[in-house]
């Protein structure tokens, strides 16, 4: 009984070291080849690239709205699957509504370089910012950040530290412990993460407005875990239900989300 007991204890500790390293596999899922601008049909649209704090530069889409220049600019983030090349609907339904959209993508996806990591995604939204706001073509008092997902936790972040106009959210979660622990409830995830994005402790801190954006049946960030995040906001905010999954083409361009921005927007 003893040795099994061992036996026992030492694959336990084997498996939870190997979800140790191998947990940024199980949160992130780039799609790392670089997409082209060309297939994606987006007439206007700009590769550009910047440059990171720690050495990287990254690829990005600038896509340009319609009407008179300096624009207010939506810069997107994405959320943990995929890359901008997935993105474009939502650029195309925003810029005939005057809006400049920044396609934006984290090291490690879409041809990037580097391997994602919660620190190293702030230090690109960080980028991403910064190239926006050097653009003659940008209204700098009319940023918007999006966040969809994971990005919704990136964008928190960066609304944080370098206030924007406004902030829209689509499907974010209050922390990735929380979300974890929602998903493998046999597992000590709390112990385990290290990646946390902890927006819920950084919600107080938001202070412009927040139009946060939800499916009613996501069976990934269900809409409960949203209205946590949204309840810690103190800043003014406007919460949109949407009858759709996470993955739901209502959630990515459909025509409630993009009206609901539109609005919000306006009233900037």
């Amino acid at each position: 009984m003893t040795l099994t007991l061992a036996f026992a204890a030492v694959l336990l500790v084997a498996a939870l070291t190997l979800l140790w390293l191998g947990q940024r596999q199980l949160i992130y899922f780039p799609d790392t080849s670089p997409p082209s601008l060309e297939r994606a049909g987006l007439t206007g649209a700009e590769a550009v690239t910047f440059p990171t704090s720690d050495g990287l530069r990254l690829a990005a889409w600038f896509v340009a709205g319609s009407g008179p220049s300096p624009r207010p600019t939506v810069v997107v983030f994405n959320g943990n699957a995929g890359h901008r090349g997935y993105r474009v609907p939502v650029a195309a339904a925003l810029r005939p509504h005057g809006l400049n959209v920044l396609l934006t993508d984290y090291r490690g996806y879409g041809g990037n370089p580097g391997s994602p990591t919660e620190e190293g995604l702030a230090d690109d939204a960080r980028a991403a910012r910064a190239y926006g706001l050097g653009r003659p073509d940008v209204d700098a008092t009319r940023i918007i950040y999006f966040g969809e997902s994971l990005g919704a936790a990136v964008a928190l972040r960066l609304a944080v530290e370098y206030p924007p106009s406004a902030l829209v959210l689509r499907s974010p979660f209050a922390s990735m412990t929380l979300i974890g622990q929602h998903h493998y409830p046999l597992l000590p995830v709390s112990l385990l993460l290290r990646d946390r994005f902890p927006s819920i402790e950084r919600a107080p801190q938001v202070r412009c407005p927040v139009l946060i954006i939800a499916g009613s049946s996501d069976t990934i960030i269900p809409i409960d875990h949203t209205r946590t995040l949204y309840d810690a906001i103190t800043a003014p905010k406007t919460f949109v239900e949407i009858d759709a999954d996470h993955n739901d083409q209502a959630l990515l361009d459909g025509e409630q989300m993009i009206q609901a921005i539109v609005r919000f927007v306006n009233k900037l």
